[in-house]
C-alpha cells in the first residue's frame, strides 16, 4: 500500500495504560483522507488520550498507529518496534496540527507573533511568505483586525480561533481538535464551530473530539462513540445519532441529545 492509498490515520490494536490503569484497550480505526471524523463519549472514555497518541504526545503500549502511511513514533524492523529519536518524532509532529480545550497561546506575543513563531523557528520558512500566510489565515478566521492584539485582549472564542489559525500556519496534513469549544461560554461556541465548518470544506483531514452533536451530524463523515477505552459504535453520524445499535450508545445519547 502506497502512502497515497493509505488512510490518513490508521490505528490497529492501540493500547495505552498509565501504571495499572488501561485507558485504551485495543482501538481499531481508520480515517480516510479528507474526511472529518468526530469522536464522542463520556469523560474518561479515552477520547483525548487517543488523540494525543496520534500526535505521539502519548506513547502507545501496544498496537500500531500510522499517519499518512508512516508509523508514528517508531520504526519497525522485522517484528520489533524501535522508538524514534526525539528529532524524528518532532519532524512527524510538524505535519499534524492540534487544537486543545485551552488555547495555549503565547501570552507575551501578539496574535500575529503567535502565528509566525513556529513556521519561522521550526520550519525556517521565508519571513515575508510566513507573514503573508499568517495574515491570510487571520482573515479566514475573521480576525484580520486583531493581528497586533495580545491574547489577554481577546475573548475565549477569539483566542480559540487564533489557536486554529496558528495550527494551520504550519500547513499540516491532519488537524486534531480536542474538545475545542468545551472551555468557551455558550455564546462563543458558534464562532469557533463556524471556522471548523469552513476548514472541513477545504478538504483537510480532521479528527474532532467533541460534545457538539449538531456539528458532528452536520459536518462529520463518520461518528465514533467511545466508552471504557474501546470503540463501541461507529458509522455515519446520522445513523449513529438517529438509530444507535448499541445500548451503551443509546444510554449516552439519551443524556446529551
Amino acid at each position: 500500500m502506497t502512502a497515497t492509498e493509505a488512510p490518513m490515520v490508521l490505528a490497529e490494536g492501540v493500547h495505552k495504560r498509565y501504571g495499572r490503569v488501561e485507558v485504551l484497550k485495543g482501538i481499531d480505526l481508520r480515517v480516510e483522507r479528507g474526511a472529518v471524523m468526530c469522536v464522542i463519549g463520556p469523560s474518561g472514555s479515552g477520547k483525548s488520550t487517543f488523540l494525543r497518541c496520534i500526535n505521539h504526545l502519548e506513547q502507545i503500549n501496544a498496537g500500531r498507529l500510522w499517519v499518512d502511511g508512516e508509523l508514528v513514533g517508531y520504526r519497525q524492523r522485522g517484528d520489533k518496534l524501535y522508538e524514534l529519536r526525539e528529532a524524528d518524532v518532532a519532524r512527524q509532529r510538524i505535519e499534524v496540527g492540534m487544537v486543545f480545550q485551552h488555547f495555549n497561546l503565547f501570552p507575551h506575543m501578539t496574535v500575529l507573533g503567535n502565528l509566525v513563531e513556529a513556521p519561522l523557528r521550526v520550519k525556517r520558512e521565508p519571513k515575508a511568505e510566513v507573514h503573508e500566510r499568517a495574515r491570510d489565515l487571520l482573515d479566514r478566521v475573521g480576525l484580520g483586525d486583531k493581528a497586533g492584539a495580545y491574547p489577554r485582549q481577546l475573548s475565549g472564542g477569539q483566542q480559540q480561533r487564533v489557536a486554529i489559525a496558528r495550527a494551520l500556519a504550519m500547513r499540516p496534513k491532519l488537524m486534531l481538535f480536542d474538545e475545542p469549544t468545551s472551555a468557551l461560554d455558550p455564546e462563543l461556541v458558534g464562532e469557533v464551530l463556524d471556522v471548523m465548518r469552513g476548514l472541513a470544506d477545504t478538504g483537510i483531514t480532521m479528527v474532532v473530539v467533541t460534545h457538539e452533536m449538531g456539528f458532528a451530524r452536520e459536518v462529520g463523515d463518520e461518528l465514533v462513540f467511545m466508552d471504557g477505552g474501546v470503540v463501541v459504535e461507529a458509522g455515519p453520524p446520522r445513523d449513529v445519532l438517529g438509530d444507535p445499535k448499541h445500548e451503551r450508545t443509546r444510554s449516552f445519547l439519551s443524556k446529551v441529545l
